[in-house]
Parts: C-alpha cells; structure tokens; sequence
C-alpha cells in the first residue's frame, strides 16, 4: 500500500517567512519533474517525518493537494543538525509508465560462517543503484552474509536476489561484502608501517646527502 502526503501550495518566499512555516508545524518544500513545473509547497512536519522515515528515498509517495495526485521521490531532505528534524524537502515527481534509476540502501541479514573463524565482517557497499518501474522500486535490497563460508568467498553485486521488474545498474562485479581473517588485517597493517619506515628513511638519506 502506498503512502498518501498532502500539500499545500506555498506563496511565502525567504528565510523568515520558512521560519515562520516551521514554528507552525510544517515543512516547506517544493516538487518539481516529469512533466511538472517547479512549485513551492508546504507539508505538515509530523505527517512527513514519518512518510520520510517508512518510505525512505527510493519508495513512490502519492502526493495530494495540488488538484492532481502526483507519483514522488522524497529526495534531498534538509535536517535541524540540532533536533534532526526536517527543515526542507525535494520531492521529484516520476512519470508511473517510465523506469527510473535510484540509489537503494543494503540490508544485511543472516550470520557469516566465516566470522565463527576469527574473521571481521567487510560491509564494502552500503547501497547500490538500480532501475525500475516507481511501481517496483524497492525500499531496499537484502544482503544474505551467511554465504561467506571462508575468507575467499566474496558476494558480488551479481550475487544478489533483486526483485522482480528491478535490474542493478551498479557494475554487478563489485564486491559488496567479504569476511577478513585477523591475520590478514595485521599483515595490511605491517606493510603499511615498513613502507612509511621506508619513505621516512629514504628522505632522512636524501636529507643527509645534501
């Protein structure tokens, strides 16, 4: 079931007069796309927060109010650095019959064998991007980690189950997540610290020399 906002058209420009919205409870925004001219509108702040929140950027939100319902994307949301709640808003209206591409977070779900082995979980991508019908666009994409048995498995951006109607657009040889050995990160780490000790020695030499 889709999520319904309504909006008002907003005539009131300005950072005062966006104070003056805030202190009352409401949002300014604006929606623009597909066909629809760009239009300042207000939303009430509880009634978004929580769309925002449940449906993410990357689920279609119907959006009332302006004599026609429109299809958006909550995009570009400006937050109180304070209180976290939302201050301003794109929404991007989208034609239903034309597939879109967005960015969908990663949820990862499941226990990865290979950390029972002394391993450390390696979240590599935290989202990826993908196309689709606003009808088929999902709220995100799940990452089962329990098919890293050792630490040579890799999940790929290929590995994963998309839903149907949903393609990624994301290069699908991407690594996504792995499993890291301790042994391995420490040994990272050493090479790191010979080759700064190296560097570091080279210009003392070079230093001297001069």
């Amino acid at each position: 079931m889709s999520q319904t906002l309504t909006a008002t058209p907003r005539t009131e420009a300005g950072t005062k007069a966006c104070r003056a919205l805030r202190a009352q409870g409401k949002v300014p925004a604006v929606v623009y796309g597909a066909g629809h001219e760009a239009q300042s509108i207000t939303l009430v702040a509880k009634e978004f927060d929580k769309i925002w929140h449940e449906a993410g950027e990357s689920t279609i939100v119907e959006l009332g109010g302006l004599g026609k319902m429109l299809s958006v994307l909550i995009q570009d949301v400006s937050v109180d650095p304070l209180y976290g709640t939302p201050t301003h808003a794109d929404l991007f209206a989208v034609r239903t019959d034309e597939a879109i591409e967005v960015t969908v977070p990663l949820e990862f779900t499941g226990v990865a064998p290979a950390e029972k082995l002394g391993g450390t979980l390696i979240k590599v991508m935290h989202e990826i991007d993908i196309e689709a019908l606003p009808k088929d666009l999902p709220h995100s994409i799940d990452v089962d980690v329990s098919a890293l048995v050792t630490f040579d498995d890799q999940i790929h951006v290929s590995d994963l189950v998309l839903p149907t109607g949903v393609t990624a657009v994301t290069d699908g040889e991407e690594v996504v997540a792995l499993v890291q050995g301790a042994g391995e990160a420490e040994e990272e780490a050493v090479v790191a610290d010979v080759s700064t000790v190296e560097v570091a020695k080279k210009g003392k030499e070079e230093t001297e020399t001069e």
